[in-house]
């Protein structure tokens, strides 16, 4: 069977939960698979290079070298080039909506969340051309499959476009393998490795305002009113997203404005560091269809402090503390029980590695090839 991957969404230059996704789904199956044929779709107007995982594969690159705005326009209103037809491919998989004029060519996709579709003030003019251009609703009808990535995600579809419960399936994402580690192995470690000489509370995501930043920075100003958090600092790590000036602004306002820290996006290797030295993570935001960064605080060792919102209770369980992101004070309140309950802190941690280790990309890899073989030429 020949399966054609459309990794379109991957941008090798801008760290997402969507980029992380599509590049470790693709790794996975290609790695786990050796019975079929893949191809990528990787089609842009401009020589867009492949991330550095998949360089061994870029001989099964397909680009039709068409800026993909005008692809797109062909595809979405001509319904012209038939994709799976021009490659002979007998099944289509998206990682991610972007149109694709499929044929008769059997077509999944996952779909991550529709948060756009329930809060659209959180997505810039830009973005909501972007969603409302594709038609997403068209094309997650017209798939055969759909995968979401979480239970929640999947009631969501079920409710809000009236599909078949029967054409949804829930596949959990993976953690990226080079945070996890066992309990044991992370205690032989100690101390732990620090890029920061100094206590601090940690949020590493998007600066957006989906992320709900804004309560994060007013929670670290109740805290600081504490004397046992004199030394403390705030540090949010990440690229600057939509509306990033009005958490700046937030942050202008703290009177504990020298104790906060905008890391910028940093290098991939101070991920682990950051997550692995912070006493707490915090990650109020309003909405997750799935939420890769509190799985993987919990697998450096990290305790995690996150909203009571969306897939994130379905995702964590009881390995974390929850706080309605609606109040800043609920957030403090939970990020200092965390500090000064020693027992809580240990059950967090212990519990958060035995979370954040069910989620492993060779399981989702395995899940999703039962899906794409479903729908194999043999299988109809």
């Amino acid at each position: 069977m020949r399966i054609l991957i459309d990794i379109r969404s991957l941008n090798p230059e801008v760290n997402s939960g969507i980029g992380e996704y599509v590049q470790a789904i693709t790794l996975n199956l290609l790695t786990l698979d050796r019975k079929n044929e893949y191809l990528l779709f990787y089609n842009s107007g401009r020589k867009k290079a492949l991330p550095e995982t998949l360089l061994p594969y870029a001989d099964r690159v397909v680009n039709w070298r068409i800026p993909n705005r005008i692809l797109n326009l062909s595809m979405g209103l001509i319904n012209q080039p038939k994709l799976g037809l021009k490659t002979s491919a007998d099944v289509i998989f998206s990682p991610h909506f972007n149109f694709v004029a499929s044929g008769k060519t059997p077509r999944i996709i996952t779909l991550h969340d529709i948060s756009f579709a329930h809060y659209p003030d959180f997505f810039s003019r830009r973005q909501k051309i972007w969603h409302r251009f594709q038609r997403w609703e068209k094309q997650a009808r017209e798939a055969k499959h759909i995968i979401a990535v979480s239970e929640y995600t999947r009631e969501d579809l079920i409710q809000y476009l009236k599909i078949p419960a029967e054409k949804i399936t829930t596949i959990y994402s993976g953690v990226n393998p080079s945070l996890q580690k066992s309990e044991d192995a992370f205690n032989s470690i100690r101390p732990k490795p620090k890029l920061i000489n100094y206590p601090y509370i940690l949020y590493l995501g998007t600066l957006e305002p989906r992320k709900n930043i804004p309560a994060i920075i007013r929670a670290f100003n109740l805290l600081k009113k504490k004397p046992e958090y004199k030394k403390h600092r705030l540090v949010l790590a990440g690229k600057k997203g939509w509306l990033y000036q009005d958490i700046l602004t937030e942050a202008k306002r703290s009177p504990h404005l020298q104790d906060i820290i905008f890391w910028g996006e940093g290098a991939e290797s101070d991920k682990k560091i950051l997550y692995t030295g912070a006493e707490i993570f915090v990650y109020p935001s309003f909405f997750e269809g799935f939420g890769f960064p509190p799985l993987e605080a919990q697998a450096c060792g990290t305790p995690v402090v996150v909203s009571d919102r969306a897939s994130l209770p379905e995702i964590l369980k009881s390995s974390a503390s929850y706080a309605n992101p609606w109040d800043p004070m609920t957030v403090a309140s939970a990020i200092n029980q965390i500090n000064i309950d020693k027992t809580l802190r240990t059950r967090l941690i212990a519990a958060g590695f035995k979370n954040s280790s069910r989620f492993r990309w060779q399981i989702t890899a395995k899940k999703t090839l039962e899906i794409i073989e479903r729908y194999a030429p043999h299988h109809q």
